[in-house]
């Protein structure tokens, strides 16, 4: 968050931004977030406790002078009221209003709760938007397979490695790109990843993954490096950052066919495919190795299974048969 945009936060929100940082340990991307969506909340409350007119900018009222009793007047009908009007005037999804809904009941926790600021709070009721659950998008075990074979060029050694770690470990995006050359065990053939809430896992590393790093690193560049600790590096001898990895694995992608719609993240979603189905690991293992910190976040891949199954028994060219009536049946006749 750049601080110029935080001073113009009220004290008790500085606090509640800092207080999630550094204690709750959110990442920089969910703190950001959470100040962007409680921006909103407020601006639009101040409109509709007709504190400022109606007819003003969204983006040109000031909140910085937001204290202590304006917040102990909000009830849980304004926060449906602003939600009803990020999903009329803003066109927001399910998944955006949930995701202001959890900036506001953590917000209003913390208040409430932790400071107690407020005697009660007002979102202990509220309820979440909906969010349609949809299985997540992931590559065949052959389309894998194609994906790595598809690897060429100056930085193929580096590109081979970050697909081979995204399919083989389940990593996340961020968790690559922050991998640095001490986070790698080579005695104990494992790797430290940082993950969300700046929790870190140990994970194994197999033959494929300690072969891909291996090669890399005899042709990881030395000389003239800005960051000596990262293990990935650009070709301006920078840490690779985010938006390359993308860049990276949409080029491949594009290679064998696979258009718009797959990312790195669905790279994470093939590994632990891959590894329930092909591998039979056991869904609370499966947890611990993708971070997860609840196991209803791993069990989707039991649902992709269990859709795999459906097909497979709907395919069967005798699942639209059913028993014809005998003639007798039809008229009646005893058997």
């Amino acid at each position: 968050m750049k601080r110029e945009i935080l001073e113009t936060a009220p004290s008790v929100l500085k606090e509640f931004i800092m207080y999630m940082e550094t204690v709750k340990g959110r990442s920089p991307k969910t703190v950001d977030e959470y100040f962007l969506n409680l921006r909103m909340f407020f601006r639009f409350l101040k409109i509709s406790f007709k504190q400022v007119s109606s007819g003003t900018p969204l983006e040109d009222i000031p909140i910085d002078d937001i204290g202590i009793d304006f917040l102990a007047k909000i009830q849980l009908m304004d926060v449906y009221s602003y939600l009803d009007y990020l999903l009329r005037e803003r066109s927001c999804s399910a998944a955006a209003r949930a995701r202001h809904s959890s900036a506001i009941r953590s917000f209003f926790k913390y208040i409430s709760q932790k400071k107690q600021y407020i005697k009660n709070n007002p979102v202990l009721e509220l309820d979440t938007p909906k969010i349609k659950k949809t299985l997540p998008k992931y590559l065949t075990l052959e389309q894998s397979l194609a994906l790595l074979e598809s690897v060429s060029g100056p930085t193929k050694e580096r590109d081979y490695c970050i697909l081979t770690l995204f399919l083989n470990c389940g990593l996340r995006l961020s968790e690559l790109v922050g991998i640095n050359l001490y986070d790698i065990s080579h005695d104990n053939r494992t790797i430290r990843v940082l993950g969300k809430g700046n929790k870190e896992r140990i994970l194994p590393l197999n033959d494929a993954c300690m072969t891909a790093i291996q090669t890399y690193l005899k042709v990881r560049p030395h000389e003239g490096v800005i960051d000596k600790n990262a293990l990935f590096i650009s070709r301006v001898n920078k840490r690779l950052g985010h938006r390359s990895v993308e860049n990276i694995v949409e080029k491949y992608l594009k290679i064998i066919g696979i258009g718009p719609g797959y990312s790195p993240h669905k790279l994470r979603h093939t590994a632990a495919t891959l590894m329930y189905q092909h591998g039979g690991v056991d869904i609370r293992i499966l947890k611990d190795v993708l971070g997860h910190e609840n196991l209803g976040t791993t069990e989707i891949y039991t649902h992709i299974s269990n859709k795999q199954m459906e097909r497979a028994v709907e395919s069967n060219p005798l699942s639209k048969s059913t028993m014809k009536k005998k003639k007798n049946e039809e008229n009646g006749a005893d058997t």
